[in-house]
């Protein structure tokens, strides 16, 4: 569930491999040997034989082999991370907590959990303690039966709660300008709908704590999948070469086959002149765009309207508009330029005077996108320098798990349940923890 529109995400909607998180296809094998382990000695009927090296109460009694556990998962990413993935999670241990018995009929035991997590959206802090951590999932339950879903749980809890606390702090650094996802082309497609989820989450969780309205911009269709978004795009470097690198006779078919509901934005690199390509299709949309204004023909000004133009400048290029000593790439320096000649096109016009403020904000309104290697530290300089960027496209970075960005997740068994009482059983270094977030779940929700 989001803490956002107390929705969940359940199998209809995710569709994960049922048959193949039961039957451990996605789990370290050591997990494996756990069931197996513990499996033959319930059906032997083994009862703890050994010596008790922390003298625990009672648990000369204990029936291994069916032995109720307490696992806590939680994160040690610091300061904080963004959680995503939970909901995934929940599904697994509803629809792949069981066993398979004799006749190889899987049995489901996911009802006899006692299940607390937090919601998608939430944020957890750590300090830099691994014995003082905020938990996102606590299960009690059978531990043979749920076993062989840490490794799959761990899994996306990682790869969501990383991309979500990713985009989190690169919207922070952004003043409210939209970031568009763009890591599709840089993983597998399979991975597109829980990623593109995560960047949801995190763009709601960035406007509710800045009071924001930044709107979640993803590339394909998979990325929205699971929050009801659609990709969006205008066009790739492929096309103004079909174009035998005439960017403008291309932006202006592009202008006449592409629906309205599609931004007209110039990709505007390709020459590595983006001061030429932007004011010279500015200006062939003008010519257009002036007829449809004095025709007072609405739909005709909305496809001749350039919405933007996008800088995507190699780093190892600089720029024909700047000159020697300027940097290479996109640069504030690139961006103003831009900008410049973008609100001072109209002057080239021999604009009739009863047009001029017209012909302004038509120069003025095109906003500029910059994309190519952009972070978290680089459009944090960019907004330091106040460059009239107006959306970042961000890519790779996204996806970083580095030893900054790393928000791996761990399971631990903190306690067992015998003779009426929890006994606590944690690895030297760890303790039972708790997090007032958590939430009684209900798993027959999903």
């Amino acid at each position: 569930m989001s803490v956002f529109d107390s929705q969940r995400l359940t199998q209809n909607i995710i569709r994960f491999d049922i048959e193949g998180l039961r039957r451990g296809s996605y789990t370290d094998k050591y997990f494996t040997n756990v069931v197996k382990v513990l499996s033959a000695l319930s059906q032997s009927g083994y009862v703890y034989a050994g010596t008790n090296p922390r003298q625990l109460p009672g648990v000369e009694t204990l029936p291994v082999g069916n032995v109720i556990a307490e696992a806590q998962i939680f994160n040690r990413r610091s300061p904080i991370a963004l959680i995503a993935g939970v909901d995934v999670a929940l599904n697994m241990l509803r629809y792949a907590t069981g066993y398979y018995d004799d006749h190889e009929s899987f049995v489901e035991t996911w009802q006899n959990l006692e299940v607390d997590a937090v919601h998608d959206g939430d944020i957890t802090y750590y300090d830099g303690d691994p014995e003082d951590v905020l938990t996102v999932i606590e299960i009690r339950g059978r531990y043979r039966d749920f076993a062989l879903l840490e490794t799959p749980i761990l899994g996306v809890l990682s790869r969501a709660s990383r991309i979500a606390t990713n985009v989190y702090e690169v919207l922070q650094v952004s003043n409210g300008k939209p970031i568009l996802y763009y890591p599709a082309r840089f993983d597998l497609p399979e991975v597109q709908a829980l990623d593109g989820y995560a960047y949801y989450l995190a763009v709601r969780r960035y406007n509710m704590e800045y009071h924001q309205n930044t709107q979640p911009i993803v590339s394909t269709d998979a990325q929205g999948m699971w929050w009801g978004g659609k990709g969006s795009g205008t066009i790739p470097h492929a096309l103004i070469a079909s174009f035998v690198t005439d960017d403008v006779e291309m932006m202006v078919n592009f202008a006449k086959h592409i629906p309205l509901t599609t931004p007209r934005i110039l990709l505007a690199d390709f020459n590595n002149d983006v001061v030429s390509a932007s004011v010279a299709t500015l200006t062939a949309y003008w010519e257009h765009y002036q007829k449809a204004y004095q025709a007072d023909d609405e739909t005709s000004m909305k496809q001749w309207t350039l919405n933007g133009v996008r800088l995507d400048t190699s780093a190892k290029l600089r720029d024909a508009s700047l000159d020697a000593d300027d940097p290479k790439g996109v640069s504030p320096v690139l961006v103003r330029t831009v900008r410049n000649s973008l609100n001072n096109a109209w002057h080239t016009w021999n604009v009739p005077p009863s047009l001029e403020e017209v012909a302004k904000e038509f120069c003025r309104k095109v906003q500029i996108v910059v994309t190519g290697g952009f972070n978290r530290e680089k459009i944090e300089a960019f907004e330091r320098a106040r460059t009239p960027v107006d959306a970042y496209g961000v890519g790779s970075s996204l996806l970083s798990n580095a030893k900054e960005t790393n928000t791996d997740f761990t399971m631990d068994i903190v306690r067992i349940y015998h003779n009426n009482q929890w006994l606590d059983v944690p690895k030297v270094g760890r303790r039972p923890c708790d997090n007032p977030d958590l939430r009684r779940i209900d798993l027959s929700e999903f």
